[in-house]
């Protein structure tokens, strides 16, 4: 099955992610204060939102009717879990001694080319947007599961950690990704399926490079 090949040629990168020194750092309580709020800065005022837009670009390209609803729903659900983030983090900032996320912080270069790959595979095939956002709600589901599980106690970002748990029953909603990729691939052509896993592969690359963005948090961004 070709949900089976994808997550396992993705399974190499995911381990350096969870074991990259932002998630690292936010699991033992060492990452450096700004180093959180640059990921939520990031996070919340462009992945986010570029991801649920490319979802919904899907949702209007969709051929199959299912497929389309859940798409249109996951867009929603993101910008939703975008805003539930945010409101979050700015409680609790003042709490763990950090400054809360500025709403006009500009995106740095590697979120804005995260962003444009998105917007980029949207425009060039469903099999290709699909192949394109598929590793982010996968190594969000995995991100979030380690982070609770592995997060030390009493660590400083130990509420935080709590916050960043996805709402009940998004591992479904990822099954459900998984689902919709294997149909596709099984409904598309040759192509299709080598431009699904191709898009796949440069999704998986482009979640290590958000991970690394929030902790060598880059000084020179490029304003809109």
């Amino acid at each position: 099955m070709l949900r089976d090949q994808l997550i396992t040629s993705a399974d190499g990168v995911l381990h350096e992610v969870l074991d990259h020194p932002f998630w690292a750092g936010l699991r033992s309580g060492s990452l450096p204060g700004e180093a959180l709020t640059h990921f939520v800065e990031q996070d919340t005022g462009h992945l986010l939102p570029a991801y649920g837009r490319a979802l919904a670009r899907c949702a209007a390209g969709a051929a199959d009717d299912a497929h389309a609803a859940f798409f249109a729903r996951s867009a929603v659900g993101t910008l939703q879990a975008r805003d539930r983030l945010r409101d979050a983090f700015t409680g609790t900032a003042p709490d763990l001694g950090l400054r809360s996320p500025a709403i006009d912080a500009p995106a740095d270069p590697l979120t804005r080319a995260h962003c444009s790959f998105f917007q980029a595979a949207a425009a060039t095939s469903p099999a290709a947007a699909l192949g394109a956002l598929l590793p982010m709600a996968w190594f969000n589901h995995q991100v979030s599961t380690d982070l609770a599980r592995r997060c030390a106690p009493g660590s400083r970002y130990a509420p935080w950690a709590a916050l960043y748990q996805p709402t009940e029953g998004y591992a479904r909603v990822v099954e459900r990704f998984l689902g919709v990729a294997e149909e596709t691939a099984q409904r598309g052509s040759d192509h299709d399926r080598a431009q699904l896993a191709d898009f796949f592969s440069l999704g998986v690359r482009y979640e290590w490079t958000f991970a690394e963005s929030a902790w060598a948090r880059p000084d020179w961004p490029v304003k809109p």
